[in-house]
């Protein structure tokens, strides 16, 4: 389960990056999204809209993905850090016998 949604995360986390890339910037940037871009799809300003639409609807996915997996990870694994472990006592040595001398 922690594996596909892992790599779902994953897809969103690129999607993300890719439209954020895409984004026109305040300055102008380099206006990839603007409707020069586009091939005159869209406007430029319904480029904006969708774009922005788009950049909430992953950026709250990736919220959601990485919550559930913060809690699906949570307490499942073994303490990693020998400070987190309870200290072990050490066991008990016996002495060892005394040799034994062969008699011939």
């Amino acid at each position: 389960m922690a594996t596909v949604l892992l790599i779902i995360h994953l897809f969103v986390t690129l999607a993300l990056i890719g439209v954020v890339l895409l984004q026109r910037s305040e300055g102008g940037g380099l206006g990839i999204g603007s409707s020069q871009g586009m091939g005159g799809f869209m406007t430029g300003r319904g480029t904006a809209n969708l774009l922005t639409r788009t950049t909430a609807v992953l950026g709250t996915a990736f919220f959601a993905l990485s919550l559930a997996l913060a809690l699906l990870g949570r307490g499942t694994t073994a303490p990693r850090s020998i400070l987190e472990a309870p200290p072990v006592a050490p066991a008990p040595t016996a002495p060892a016998p005394a040799p034994s001398v062969p008699t011939n």
